[in-house]
């Protein structure tokens, strides 16, 4: 059974593994060199979607404030977001060129230079992390291909959680892969309940292979899809809110809102990945 209270955390040693990314968040300062500090700018501007956050007690806070603009009104609508990134491609100005198209029609508002801080193929993957119980937010920790090609545009979730699907002693994780526009994968993304409680820190993991994805979540694989992505992947890692339908329901809700993560690593094994089909 999947423990309730803070899980604590994983030891920084994994046996067969060598660490290949960490950030604890221990410096009183976000370090550049991990974190792009923008949402997807390029469908907007770096300073709409500059990142809200603070580092207290060795702990990442993304951050929504009450008066915080929407970070692409043009092709996200009323959406707030808080965001780090570990890499960022887009093309020309008024091109369609750029990562995770988030409408049809996104044009690139502000070209970006091209950086790669931390771009993985393949791994293993873990935050730590404390989700929200408001029924407009939603945080969530992905990658995403980096798509200087557009078909390498693939997606790995290891955590989405919605505020409405936080309960006391149980909350839904969504986890898994969304395709979006590469023909060689499927979409394979679940939403499943969890006997934890996602106030409260817990480990969500995935483990990338050349041919498969095991997903976990405090150390205890929950699933295994038989795909996996053959390209450079970045972190995605944010928290979100949605517009209530309800002015009265809005206007009761509590800020900031804050995400909280304890840490981020990622490993790569020491023997490399062996094809098992």
């Amino acid at each position: 059974m999947l423990m309730s209270q803070d899980f604590p955390p994983n030891p920084l040693e994994k046996r067969g593994y060598q660490l290949d990314f960490q950030d604890e968040f221990e410096d009183a300062t976000l370090n550049t060199q991990n974190w792009f500090p923008y949402y997807l700018p390029q469908w907007s501007s770096r300073s709409k979607t500059a990142t809200n956050f603070e580092i207290e007690k060795g702990h990442l806070i993304l951050k929504i404030d009450r008066d915080q603009e929407p970070w692409s009104e043009e092709f996200n609508g009323s959406v707030k977001v808080s965001s780090l990134q570990t890499g960022v491609f887009s093309g020309k100005m008024g091109s369609s060129e750029g990562q995770h198209r988030i409408a049809p029609n996104c044009v690139v508002r502000e070209e970006q230079e091209i950086q790669k801080l931390y771009t993985p193929k393949y791994g293993y993957f873990e935050i730590r992390a404390k989700a929200l119980p408001y029924p407009n937010n939603v945080c969530a920790f992905w990658m995403v291909g980096f798509e200087d090609e557009p078909e390498k545009s693939g997606e790995i979730c290891l955590m989405e959680i919605k505020g409405e699907n936080v309960k006391q002693d149980s909350a839904i994780n969504g986890y898994g892969i969304r395709a979006f526009a590469d023909g060689t994968l499927e979409n394979e993304f679940f939403e499943a309940p969890f006997e934890i409680d996602a106030t409260a820190f817990n480990i969500y993991a995935a483990e990338w292979f050349p041919d498969r994805i095991a997903f976990y979540i405090n150390n205890q694989k929950v699933r295994t899809v038989e795909q996996s992505p053959a390209y450079e992947m970045q972190f995605m890692l944010n928290i979100y809110e949605i517009p209530l339908s309800s002015e009265t329901a809005s206007s009761q809700m509590k800020y900031p809102k804050r995400f909280e993560i304890d840490y981020v690593r990622a490993y790569r094994p020491l023997k490399g990945y062996a094809v098992t089909k």
